[in-house]
């Protein structure tokens, strides 16, 4: 916790992400409410918030041919968290419940694309559309594995599809259905997480020596405590600055209301403290 609260980037993080959330909502009215969509997949040991800004390195050929899809047509991805034990064409799969992305920059740097992207709305992955191709460690693509490392070309890649396939998309995709979040966040619930917030604040502010007489002012100063407002992802702009645990993360994402999610916020934040 100490090291996610002095990190010199949060304050600058902090107030990308409320200009973000808010104004491209403005620029672009609400977002698409339909419930189900077919939506292109980055499967990673990641999990992503809604409202949560994070910068992604794109370099794997199916994440290269995915993020052409995607800025090509104008639209978003999901992200969501690997699951190992479900196989997906060789890959891992996804896990039941993901994040839509936004990208809001891209820049192209050689053969690596750096993008920024921002949560939107939760997700539930009803389901899973396999990729054309299996990884690289597979016999079927023995020929293409160079002995630099080096990956193949995308041309070299789409001619080893077997013609049964029926598509040339590398990449995991999913029917989803998005989680619309309609109700605000409450005063009491406000209350419920300014009090983590501040009760995180005050276990770090003893760790770093603050003067008793101090720290309840400090506390109360800090921009973290902007964070929490009647938005209704107001808790997972809260569990993004606070957790970082993967599961724990995942657990928080897949509740299906408010009230439930600052439950299992709670329950992470006071499992950590116990860890300590």
């Amino acid at each position: 916790l100490l090291a996610r609260f002095c990190n010199h980037n949060f304050c600058y993080i902090l107030a990308f992400k409320k200009y973000c959330v808010k104004e491209t909502h403005l620029q672009k009215g609400l977002i698409s409410t339909k419930g189900m969509e077919n939506l292109p997949l980055f499967v990673l040991p990641m999990v992503l918030m809604p409202g949560e800004v994070q910068e992604l390195r794109v370099f794997e050929p199916r994440y290269r041919q995915m993020l052409d899809d995607c800025l090509l047509d104008d639209r978003n991805f999901g992200l969501v968290l690997n699951d190992p034990l479900q196989s997906i064409n060789h890959w891992d799969g996804p896990r039941v419940h993901g994040c839509e992305a936004e990208i809001i920059h891209h820049e192209t740097k050689g053969s690596n694309h750096f993008i920024q992207i921002i949560g939107r709305r939760r997700f539930t992955v009803t389901e899973v559309h396999e990729p054309a191709l299996p990884p690289f460690d597979h016999p079927m693509l023995e020929s293409l594995v160079s002995q630099y490392g080096v990956d193949p070309d995308l041309q070299s890649m789409l001619e080893l599809i077997p013609e049964d396939v029926g598509h040339s998309k590398l990449y995991i995709s999913a029917e989803v259905e998005y989680h619309e979040s309609q109700e605000e966040t409450t005063q009491p619930q406000q209350d419920k997480l300014t009090e983590i917030v501040s009760t995180v604040l005050t276990r770090i502010g003893k760790m770093l020596n603050i003067d008793i007489d101090m720290l309840d002012e400090w506390v109360k100063s800090t921009p973290m405590v902007q964070v929490v407002d009647s938005e209704p992802n107001s808790v997972y702009s809260v569990a993004a600055l606070l957790v970082s645990d993967l599961e724990a993360r995942q657990q928080i994402l897949s509740k299906s209301n408010i009230e439930d999610a600052i439950a299992e916020l709670s329950h992470q934040i006071a499992t950590s403290y116990e860890e300590e």
